[in-house]
């Protein structure tokens, strides 16, 4: 399959997502030289691709269901398609919206407004986010989703180049815009989950104070500690620079962190995954502990290179606090560490998750008698070793 762009070369759509991937150095130049058109740059490539994610989750919804304690359930057909065209439509819409702040962001860091410039920026800096929404088809895979983290350095990649930033201020218009793109995905997540579900979320504003981000219901983001998300994306592009792929810890070593026992709490099925490409993957094993008739799933997930790149929320100073009647969301920094809890006190369930040495990825989530049973399992992985791993 071709892509459709005019007066320019014609370029394999599977060569140039490969060279994106494997190459982005070299191919940057190459779709920067390459005459195209905003209306090409949708129909040959943002089409395309961005239908990747929304037919595998549809696919992965109506072929296995959503599986939570053992019970799997498994939307409507009219249900799951209109979940994915409403996904794919925002997300059509996503990639001309993240283009017109590029744009519009361009004179502010000393670059040249160009719209066909910055939309080749919106679009081919997602590809890898693209790509990874194969993983929907098969659940146990899904956490390989963390790997389309990569378009955060297809975007420091290209973005200076094709939008003729100088170097002294490059990072300050990358970073800008990584944090205008995160913010667009999680609008775009709201809007999707507004309209797809009946109970309406609340939308996106901002503060008055120039220093923050503020996204209700899910947090606000500190645009004071860009001096630091900086220093994180260049660690991040150095290692990718580099060309030498960090070495996944092995499923057996991460299922070796997964005792047999957790207090009261007894394990039980244990499944493992691991894959990746172009250098960059991720390993993870869980199991199912029980006590009673409540279930959680331990987790221990190595994310690899791209861990870097997760910990940009961190650098970030994420924080959010939602309370409920029945119960909270949060996330913070807790010893170092971001973390992530839920619990529904109704319900009783509630999850915890802890993001070690910016590379691993514990979790624990499921049914039980309080908040704390969630803490008590995440505290039983030897954290100290993860990290200790992490540095290797």
């Amino acid at each position: 399959m071709a892509s459709q762009f005019p007066e320019g070369r014609t370029t394999s759509l599977v060569e140039r997502a490969k060279n994106l991937i494997l190459q982005p150095k070299d191919e940057w130049p190459r779709i920067d030289a390459e005459p195209m058109t905003v209306k090409g740059i949708f129909t040959g490539w943002v089409v395309p691709l961005a239908a990747i994610g929304p037919i595998a989750g549809l696919i992965g919804s109506l072929a296995f269901g959503y599986s939570f304690l053992g019970i799997t359930y498994r939307p409507s057909i009219g249900a799951a398609v209109t979940t994915a065209v409403v996904g794919y439509a925002l997300a059509l819409a996503a990639v001309w919206l993240l283009a017109q702040i590029i744009n519009a962001l361009a004179p502010t860091f000393g670059g040249t407004k160009n719209n066909i410039a910055a939309t080749k920026v919106a679009a081919f800096s997602a590809t890898a986010g693209w790509l990874v929404g194969i993983f929907q088809i098969i659940p146990m895979l899904g956490f390989l989703g963390l790997l389309g983290l990569y378009s955060l350095y297809l975007l420091y990649v290209g973005l200076p180049r094709l939008m003729k930033a100088p170097d002294e201020k490059a990072m300050g218009y990358t970073i800008t815009t990584i944090v205008a793109a995160i913010v667009v995905m999680l609008v775009v997540g709201g809007l999707t989950s507004a309209i797809t579900s009946p109970m309406m979320r609340p939308a996106l504003t901002l503060g008055s104070a120039s220093d923050t981000v503020s996204v209700p219901g899910v947090g606000s983001v500190d645009l004071g500690k860009l001096d630091a998300a900086s220093k994180q994306m260049q660690a991040s592009a150095e290692k990718m620079q580099a060309g030498t792929p960090v070495a996944l810890t092995p499923t057996a070593t991460l299922q070796g962190f997964l005792p047999d026992t957790i207090g009261g709490w007894k394990r039980g099925d244990i499944e493992t995954a691991s894959g990746g490409a172009g250098g960059v993957g991720g390993s993870k094993a869980e199991a199912r502990y029980t006590q009673g008739n409540d279930s959680i799933t331990l987790a221990v997930a190595d994310v690899g290179a791209m861990g870097a790149l997760a910990g940009l929320g961190q650098a970030l100073n994420v924080q959010s606090n939602r309370e409920t009647k029945d119960g909270y969301e949060r996330t913070s920094t807790v010893d170092g560490r971001m973390t992530s809890e839920k619990w529904n006190s109704t319900s009783r369930n509630g999850s915890y998750n802890v993001i070690v040495g910016n590379r691993f990825a514990v979790s624990a989530d499921g049914t039980a008698p309080d908040a704390a049973a969630f803490k008590s399992l995440v505290g039983a992985i030897d954290i100290g070793k993860l990290e200790s791993l992490a540095k290797s």
